[in-house]
């Protein structure tokens, strides 16, 4: 099926769409890090690494220079949350846009593009967990569904579940800020 705005309409209406400050990801989570005295992280901070490997090739094409010259990886990325002393990075990520085992689903109408879209996402997500823990840091990804549900007015934690999933899920976060 044929979409219904023109490519220039379509990218104005897909800008608008927010890509932080979701209620049911990145703010339950910074109300379960709070609700459990975590303290020390920053959201959306910006992380720059620069990574230097062994490899001497790229993609088929070798580097200029000497037979060891070295495969440099410059990354710039925002975590949903970053405890800059103990070098963690934390992201949470929407079962549909990062493929959840679990939950992920995929689109009836145009296969293709979604395909190649989703798997590009996977890729960008192995690209980054790499350059940062090769620069040292320890990389967490939390999956949307294992976070607490929100739920009422002022968007409270559900407290059922709570006792299951998110108090592994601060052990796990915990285990990585000893």
């Amino acid at each position: 099926m044929a979409d219904v705005f023109s490519k220039a309409k379509r990218s104005e209406v897909m800008s608008r769409i927010r890509s932080r400050g979701n209620r049911d990801t990145e703010l339950a989570l910074a109300r379960l890090l709070r609700a459990n005295h975590i303290t020390g992280w920053r959201r959306h901070s910006l992380v720059r690494v620069t990574v230097e490997g062994r490899k001497s090739r790229v993609e088929g094409k070798a580097f200029p220079g000497s037979r060891r010259s070295s495969l440099v990886s410059r990354l710039s990325v925002r975590p949903d949350f970053v405890f800059r002393q103990v070098r963690l990075a934390l992201f949470v990520d929407g079962c549909f846009w990062h493929g959840c085992p679990r939950h992920a689903t995929k689109p009836a109408n145009n296969r293709a593009f979604w395909k190649k879209k989703l798997a590009g996402n996977k890729k960008r997500d192995r690209r980054v967990n790499r350059t940062l823990r090769r620069a040292g840091w320890k990389v967490v990804r939390i999956w949307e569904h294992e976070l607490p549900k929100l739920r009422g007015k002022h968007r409270t934690l559900n407290i059922e579940h709570r006792t299951s999933n998110a108090d592994k899920l601060v052990r796990r976060i915990k285990k990585h800020l000893k």
